[in-house]
């Protein structure tokens, strides 16, 4: 079920989360509601412990809740089987992770192309598709080097492009600039803030990092667990 123009694509509603640790219970998140709608570019910011990751990976697809809603694009995660919820992975959450996440033994190109071949898709789109991005995403001419030929900012510029390739609702990054330098931070914020205005891609960030929060158009600051405020920039 596709989200109207005006629904949220993501959608949060009083949602915990409980671990147990050494027979401890820890609460992760408490009572978490959020809403994004699409085209936001949105950051979850937050000293570590707040329940960034843990927002996300919710968000994701990747856990579930111990108590409260969680939708996207109008599923209800929170009653989805595993296969169902691995397809709604594959389709509709793009994913950009601070250790990149690469898989090693592909080329640029074959790492880019992974979700689309997982869908299915012809050949000939593929490589139009990926090639295209790659280009989009400033890595014409390095599609065929491996992911220990690539510096780390172009490491994350290929997960950039693999996370959006199958056009998905929403690209999920954990903490996208944890592991470069500034310049090369600045140069994927730039690059992420031009697929948002340009194509439209929905990004939810976790950071605690202040140059991800210059860029983003809409700060969500958590603390303990909770949604402690938010603010927008435009």
């Amino acid at each position: 079920m596709a989200s109207s123009p005006s629904a949220p694509i993501v959608e949060l509603r009083e949602v915990t989360r409980v671990y147990r640790q050494g027979g401890v219970e820890v609460a992760a998140l408490r009572g978490v509601t959020l809403r994004v709608l699409a085209g936001e570019f949105t950051a979850l910011c937050g000293p570590s412990g707040s329940g960034k990751t843990t927002t996300l990976n919710l968000i994701g697809a990747l856990d579930r809740p111990t108590s409260g809603l969680v939708r996207l694009e109008g599923h209800d995660l929170t009653t989805l089987g595993r296969r169902a919820l691995a397809q709604l992975r594959r389709d509709r959450i793009g994913f950009v992770f601070q250790s990149y996440n690469l898989i090693p033994v592909l080329t640029a190109y074959e790492n880019a192309e992974v979700v689309l071949a997982l869908q299915g898709v012809d050949a000939g789109v593929r490589r139009r598709r990926v090639m295209e991005l790659l280009a989009a995403v400033g890595l014409a001419g390095l599609e065929n080097r491996r992911p220990d030929e690539l510096s780390g900012g172009q490491q994350q510029r290929v997960a950039i492009a693999r996370a959006i390739a199958a056009d998905p609702a929403v690209v999920l990054a954990d903490e996208p600039t944890a592991n470069v330098d500034s310049e090369t931070a600045e140069m994927l914020l730039n690059l992420m803030q031009r697929l948002n205005r340009e194509r439209g891609v929905t990004f939810v960030f976790s950071t605690h990092d202040p140059r991800v929060m210059q860029h983003a158009r809409r700060i969500v600051h958590l603390v303990d667990g909770a949604v402690a405020g938010e603010e927008r920039h435009e």
